[in-house]
């Protein structure tokens, strides 16, 4: 277990669950506190990445790394650990909080800040439901786990959704969505050319071309994308610039009002770009960015990161165009689908026409308190969702 507990960088205390690979072949489950990814679980991390039933850059070791380094605000964060025999065919960062919504309910979530669009653990491909019965089952004996288990981030009937599912029912636990937003999501084996005529109106479109035109009589419009990576500090100052002048520095949660995050930001750029693994552009004007938009690259897969524009050409939607070119650049990608990681209104809905349900679930951990907790929460839910209803 020493060198279990030396792989998972994190420090053992007495209530983390610890369970050893029985004869019969099941997976063995670890739980531990951890703070930072050393360079042996990061070999394994990576590995499993490779082979994840479901692509999320998210979660991945890299980004795990530059998260811990930089966005940790207090309480403990534990990595859960699923292993078959000495491999790792699960992994996940689970934190006891405090607050569910507006009420004061303790209960055990899976970790993440504003800056994870996605929320799945990274789990091997078809070893998704044994995962989630280790998983459910290892908090039952640990003090620090009460109330129940909030995941966040999940796609709604992917791979680890649908492993989840059967997982709890199995042990008889309740598995509810407790909230479901939709994503645009680009999906479509039509030329990035014939998809855009399909999905946007003639008016638009001659509206894109005018503003195209008409920033073209400003300056020099120039279409770049970061290749070199060592390139990659000084365009991330320029997008945390960029970012900072418009309404997200005047409320202050731009990147750039924090160091956490600017560094956050920074790194995890850097390192996307050292893997290959990053889509970097920006739409110039006279040799200065007016926008910049990040795409992860997770094959099959891709995940759009981070975006800005200039608010003064937002007459002209520089945005959006930029927008518009990106989807020309994946085409050349081995990449079938692009997710928007956009909630709520957001300008790719009149350019993509796929959808992606992602959701939130609660799950009921063992025990008689921990299930009063968890029917507690589940009727602050319904009473708040009937009255949304009252009020149409």
């Amino acid at each position: 277990m020493l060198d279990a507990f030396q792989r998972s960088g994190g420090v053992a205390l007495a209530d983390d669950a610890a369970l050893r690979a029985d004869p019969t072949g099941a997976p063995s489950v670890r739980i531990s506190v951890i703070e930072n990814v050393s360079e042996g679980l990061a070999r394994e991390w990576k590995a499993l990445a490779r082979d994840a039933a479901e692509p999320n850059p998210f979660s991945e070791a890299w980004f795990a790394a530059a998260s811990l380094k930089y966005l940790r605000h207090g309480g403990l964060i534990r990595l859960l650990e699923v292993r078959r025999g000495d491999r790792l065919v699960g992994a996940a960062l689970f934190q006891a909080a405090r607050r569910y919504g507006r009420a004061r309910v303790t209960h055990v979530k899976n970790w993440s800040s504003p800056n994870h669009f996605l929320g799945a653990p990274l789990i091997a491909c078809g070893e998704e439901r044994r995962f989630w019965r280790a998983a459910l089952a290892a908090p039952d004996a640990a003090p620090w786990a009460r109330g129940f288990l909030h995941l966040t981030g999940l796609v709604e009937d992917g791979p680890i959704h649908s492993g989840l599912v059967p997982a709890a029912a199995e042990l008889g636990r309740n598995c509810a969505i407790v909230h479901r937003e939709i994503r645009p999501l680009l999906h479509t084996s039509l030329p990035a050319e014939e998809y855009y005529r399909r999905n946007v109106r003639a008016k638009r479109r001659n509206e894109h071309k005018r503003d195209r035109a008409r920033l073209a009589v400003l300056g020099k419009l120039e279409l770049r994308q970061l290749d070199d990576p060592a390139e990659a500090p000084a365009w991330s100052d320029a997008f945390l610039r960029l970012e900072a002048t418009g309404w997200k520095g005047k409320v202050g949660s731009a990147l750039a009002c924090q160091a956490g995050t600017a560094g956050f930001f920074r790194e995890t750029i850097l390192a996307a770009a050292r893997q290959g693994r990053l889509q970097f552009l920006r739409l110039d004007l006279g040799g200065e960015p007016i926008a910049m938009t990040t795409c992860v690259l997770a094959p099959p897969g891709a995940f759009v990161f981070k975006s800005a524009f200039d608010v003064r050409f937002a007459r002209h939607s520089p945005g959006i165009l930029l927008q518009i070119d990106q989807m020309r650049i994946l085409e050349s990608r081995e990449v079938a689908w692009t997710d928007s990681c956009a909630s709520g209104p957001h300008p790719t809905s009149s350019l993509w026409s796929e959808r992606r349900s992602i959701v939130r679930v609660s799950v009921r951990l063992a025990g008689l308190t921990r299930g009063l907790v968890y029917g507690g929460a589940r009727m602050l839910e319904e009473v708040a969702r009937l009255r949304r209803a009252e009020r149409g």
